[in-house]
């Protein structure tokens, strides 16, 4: 009996917890459909009065480019991005844990150094480097990184994942005839999927998320992302209708949302066991 009441009372709490932590999504969903007068000035979570035209509203815009053609840039940015990362990382984490070569250690102490730079100090020589090289104004200061490892946290991820493998595995595949990249691909690949699908997540969510370096590198407004989008419908000049607005910030955060559900079962395993050394 004392053992029910106790789960009962551990799912009540856990209940309660989650519903604190998805209130403000909750708010958001129903903000939708409300008025600027009742949003600012209601508490309630049901609105007065239903209205059903936000998201189609929000969605075609107020210019030239509607909510569609933010979601495609959206997409052009983020899946290069997250598909060259996971292979760039994967490639270099591979190289440090399973061989050696000169100078190994300062070279992985010189890339671990690099996750103490903050991100406003590379600002500056990253713009002047991407003008010079023409790339402003497209998804390139995004893409060209990615694919060269420019993200020393999923490295360091996976370097750690690959570490906890058993290197009796990679010898017994080196007696059956496979070469490195065979014991990569047909080996340590499958078994690292649960660190993959990590670095994957954190690369879309950042990356489809991203405010920041998106404003400083996309200027044109065919090129603008999610985000950008979601920024300019905000007019300062003139009324904002903040259900449309937030009708497509709930448009905007559901594919991440989406996502994570999804993955989340090798998301919470590679998190649990990235940093264990077998």
């Amino acid at each position: 009996m004392k053992t029910l009441i106790g789960k009962i009372s551990t799912y009540f709490v856990l209940i309660a917890f989650c519903f604190v932590i998805i209130y403000p999504l909750i708010w958001l969903l129903f903000a939708t459909f409300k008025d600027n007068s009742e949003i600012f000035s209601s508490l309630q979570l049901l609105p007065k009065k239903f209205i059903w035209d936000s998201y189609t509203k929000g969605w075609a815009g107020s210019g030239q480019y509607n909510f569609g053609n933010f979601f495609i840039n959206t997409l052009w940015l983020v899946v290069p991005t997250v598909i060259f990362t996971v292979l760039s990382s994967v490639l270099v984490a591979y190289g440090f844990a399973r061989f050696r070569f000169p100078m190994k250690k300062t070279l992985f102490a010189i890339m671990i150094s690099t996750l103490m730079l903050p991100n406003a100090v590379l600002v500056i020589p990253r713009y002047i480097m991407f003008k010079n090289l023409g790339w402003i104004d497209s998804y390139l200061p995004f893409i060209v990184p990615a694919a060269f490892a420019c993200y020393p946290f999923f490295i360091f991820m996976m370097i750690q994942f690959i570490r906890s493998l058993p290197r009796e595995l990679d010898e017994s595949a080196y007696m059956d005839g496979c070469h490195s990249f065979s014991i990569l691909f047909r080996i340590l690949l499958p078994l690292s999927k649960p660190a993959l699908f990590s670095v994957g997540l954190f690369q879309f969510i950042w990356t489809w998320n991203d405010f920041f370096d998106s404003l400083i590198y996309i200027n044109s407004v065919k090129h603008y992302t999610l985000a950008l989008g979601l920024r300019m419908s905000i007019d300062v000049s003139g009324l904002v209708s903040w259900n449309q607005v937030m009708a497509m910030a709930i448009v905007t955060i559901f594919p991440c949302i989406l996502i994570f559900f999804f993955a989340q079962k090798y998301f919470v395993e590679g998190i649990a066991t990235t940093g264990l050394k077998g």
